[in-house]
């Protein structure tokens, strides 16, 4: 192979990355990249061509300066990034090692993270006889970071004993049925027990798995690495140079910086689709019934509901939520008395679904004249970035306390809902994308709390000082991890994570001292030094004088001492004054609660007595709380307990099992967890519960690159601009061919129902132009600034954002 074959070999395998199988986005995206590749390549070797016919000697040097420097930064994922940075090849580059990721995450740190996943090929697998084959081209790839598992199903069995399996992932907790594939192989009198077949799925599951990232600015980057690395050759190649050894260098950073603009473009392509705005589809609304029967007309909509065909559904839903029982009759929902009929204190905050009532949805929220803001919440199902960036225009600078656990950095994965072992430097850009965008969602008041453990602290800590400023830092606060049986046998117990507390302005920050009870015990006045000032003024009581000590100043007041002596909290023995405490300010020692629960069977469970003390502090009643790591949904839960509202975004499934059935269940009066609690029951009780809140989900970027049309012949325009700067993508129809053209009456029709079903254009456009919703009909929208949108003739311009970038 000659080098300049070495070079466009490897070129196209570094920037199309390694072939996958299956459906979805990412194969669409590989798809795009081979067409882009192969009506680039030709360009590329005929400009080469011209740039050689004076320096033809120059050939094999010039391929394999290119090959050098390109090969280093792209993955079999087709991510453009540092992938290999022997500290010899670049002085700029002695922060890597050869063997150990990046320290921090200055590998990544200029790239957008988009998930992990493994590149699953079909494969043949064959131990002790026994032969198998995996057929992953139906696998449909992962929509973002899940963690998923992998089931199969039994496709064949060939004549010559093969089981061949179809590969899935898992929908919706779908198991691999082992006990039907064993009875149909042993059909065919194959030996094959129990432990065969998972050792062959094991061996299939070993395929490498790769991070996926997007250049934030590919063109700026790699141009700076060239430079860089074309500085070290001249600086190490030798003393003197020519005019002709100067030209084919010159001829060496034209090609390359051609390769780099055409390279950029695709990132740049994929960097709009991954920060465009996103659909909001399968939206639906969850409302107690006292909510309903509060608004003029709310009882007649009541009564349809009761009447509705699937009034049954919605019975049965609150039966399997526990809300109600057997018993259950529902005539007795509305009662009748001398006033005339009225709803059932009884039942007042049983929660309406609105997925079982659809057809009579728009008369529901219609009953509300400002429905944002009588929302008490939002459950968003999606990709985090993806949530923060879509409803940034809508929630940026209103949320006051973003509280978030991300899935811990661990040694090994684990059984948990999410991946937990990532590459530090991955793990810390996932972070620093989001935290980027959490910092604009926060008020001015506002603070945030990441939850780590000893893992990721070093991590957390320069991040969060990064983008939210040191003079910004509050509390490096403790908290109590479960207690695990097994004891470590080298080191100590890790007995704690941490909970790291920046503010987005300290000195503008809201910050609520609170106060735990503790055992009454009688102690001296506490004094505080004066830093070198003069001594503090005395405590008269009963005219007697009680001096501090020299230097140094009484914890408390003249006044207040005063006040304390007659309300029995001071007293004097032998001249001295003792105070008498029971109760202390809350420090940043929490290990006298819990850090985790283990009431909805999640795994990281946080407990709620532990998110009630961050609310507490830092947050008052009918502020917005966020948290977008949600988890079991214990962030949400509490500040609906609390009278704070809430927004929850949460991407696996667990989402519809486990975090909606829970706020439902808040809604409708939960008595676990701090519901208990004395304060808290002045807030939220049997008859101060109800609610109304609104879930989604949102478009995802790989269902984006699935729908993406990049189906145009001629790839280039006749221009001024040469084909490695002009913009290819710009004649695509992307999602455009969501429009309709009614040539006759010369008008352009929107219907979206050709991307997606049940598309929520209201909550798409709040998001969009970030206005909150007043009233919605049939017919428009109506936003808090009095602007009125016509849904049914929608203006395409409006939603361009979503469809065309």
């Amino acid at each position: 192979m000659t080098k300049e074959e070495k070079f466009f070999n490897a070129l196209k395998d570094i920037f199309i990355g390694a072939k996958i199988e299956g459906v979805g986005g990412f194969v669409n995206l590989m798809k795009i990249k081979t067409k882009y590749y192969d009506n680039i390549e030709k360009i590329l070797k005929d400009d080469i061509e011209k740039a050689l016919e004076n320096y033809p000697t120059f050939r094999d040097e010039l391929f394999d300066k290119l090959y050098t420097f390109f090969s280093r930064y792209f993955t079999e994922s087709g991510s453009v990034y540092f992938n290999s940075t022997p500290f010899h090849n670049n002085v700029y580059e002695k922060v890597y090692t050869d063997d150990k990721d990046v320290i921090l995450f200055w590998k990544t740190h200029m790239l957008y993270y988009v998930k992990t996943d493994r590149l699953f090929r079909s494969i043949p697998v064959e131990f002790d006889g026994k032969k198998f084959y995996f057929d992953a081209s139906k696998i449909e790839n992962k929509k973002a970071n899940e963690k998923r598992e992998l089931i199969y199903k039994l496709k064949e069995i060939k004549k010559d004993n093969t089981i061949v399996f179809d590969v899935y992932y898992s929908e919706k907790g779908s198991k691999t049925n082992v006990e039907n594939i064993l009875r149909e192989v042993k059909k065919k009198k194959i030996d094959l027990n129990y432990d065969d077949l998972e050792k062959a799925f094991r061996i299939f599951e070993r395929q490498r798995e790769v991070d996926y990232f997007i250049y934030k600015n590919a063109k700026e980057f790699l141009q700076e690495q060239f430079n860089l690395w074309l500085y070290q050759y001249f600086w190490n190649g030798g003393k003197e140079w020519n005019v002709d050894r100067v030209n084919q260098l010159q001829i060496l950073k034209d090609i390359a910086y051609k390769i780099i603009d055409f390279i950029s473009q695709f990132e740049e392509e994929l960097k709009k689709i991954w920060n465009k705005p996103k659909f909001v589809k399968n939206s639906n609304y969850v409302i107690t019934l006292d909510r309903i029967v509060s608004k003029e007309s709310g009882l007649s909509v009541l009564k349809k509901i009761l009447n509705h065909k699937n009034i049954e559904k919605q019975i049965n839903e609150w039966k399997e939520l526990k809300i109600i029982d057997d018993s259950f009759n529902k005539n007795e929902i509305i009662v009748n008395d001398v006033f005339g009929d009225k709803l059932n204190d009884k039942y007042k905050f049983l929660p309406i679904d609105t997925k079982y009532f659809k057809d009579l949805e728009l008369e529901i929220v219609g009953l509300f004249d400002d429905l944002d803001n009588e929302l008490d919440g939002w459950l968003i199902k999606s990709e985090n970035y993806q949530a923060l960036n879509t409803i940034l225009p809508k929630f940026k600078e209103r949320v006051q306390t973003i509280y978030i656990d991300p899935p811990f950095n661990k040694e090994k994965d684990a059984d948990y809902y999410y991946i937990i072992k990532y590459k530090d430097s991955t793990w810390a850009t996932i972070l620093e994308n989001r935290l980027r965008l959490a910092k604009e969602i926060l008020k001015d008041t506002g603070s945030i709390f990441v939850r780590c453990d000893y893992n990721g602290n070093w991590i957390v800590r320069p991040l969060m000082e990064e983008i939210f400023g040191k003079e910004n830092f509050r509390n490096e606060i403790a908290v109590k991890r479960t207690v695990m049986m097994k004891r470590e046998t080298r080191k100590l117990e890790v007995e704690y994570d941490i909970l790291i507390n920046y503010s987005k302005n300290l000195v503008n920050s809201k910050f609520n001292l609170i106060w735990e009870e503790i055992q009454p015990k009688w102690s001296k006045m506490p004094i505080k030094y004066n830093k070198g000032g003069p001594t503090g003024k005395p405590i008269i009581i009963e005219n007697k004088k009680f001096i501090p000590p020299d230097g140094y100043s009484w914890a408390i007041g003249n006044e207040i001492a005063n006040e304390m002596y007659k309300n029995g909290r001071l007293k004097i023995e032998k001249d001295t004054l003792y105070v008498l405490f029971d109760k202390r300010a809350v420090g940043t020692n929490w290990l006298d609660i819990s850090g985790y629960s283990t009431n909805w069977g999640f795994s990281t469970e946080n407990s709620e007595v532990m998110i009630k003390r961050i609310l507490e502090i830092s947050s008052d009643c009918g502020d917005l709380v966020m948290d977008f790591f949600l988890g079991s949904g214990t962030t949400t839960a509490v500040a609906h307990k609390l009278r704070r509202k809430w927004i929850g975004v949460e991407l696996g499934e667990h989402f519809y099992s486990v975090v909606l059935p829970r706020m439902k269940k808040v809604l409708a009066f939960d008595k676990s967890g701090i519901s208990k609690e004395k304060e808290v029951k002045e807030k939220y009780n049997e008859k101060l519960a109800g609610g109304f809140f609104k879930y989604y989900e949102l478009e995802q970027y790989e269902e984006t690159l699935r729908k993406v049309n990049y189906e145009n012949s001629d790839l280039f325009d006749s221009s001024d601009k040469d084909i490695y700067n002009q913009y290819i993508f710009m004649r695509d129809l992307k999602l455009l061919d969501t429009l309709e053209i009614d040539y006759e009456n010369n008008k352009v029709n929107v219907n979206l129902s050709k991307l997606y079903e049940n598309i929520d254009i209201s909550e798409t456009l709040s998001n969009l132009l970030g206005k909150w919703l007043k009233k919605i009909t049939s017919n428009e929208v109506i936003f808090e600034d009095g602007e009125k949108i016509d849904i049914k003739n929608l203006d395409y311009k409006l939603i361009k954002p979503l469809i065309w970038w």
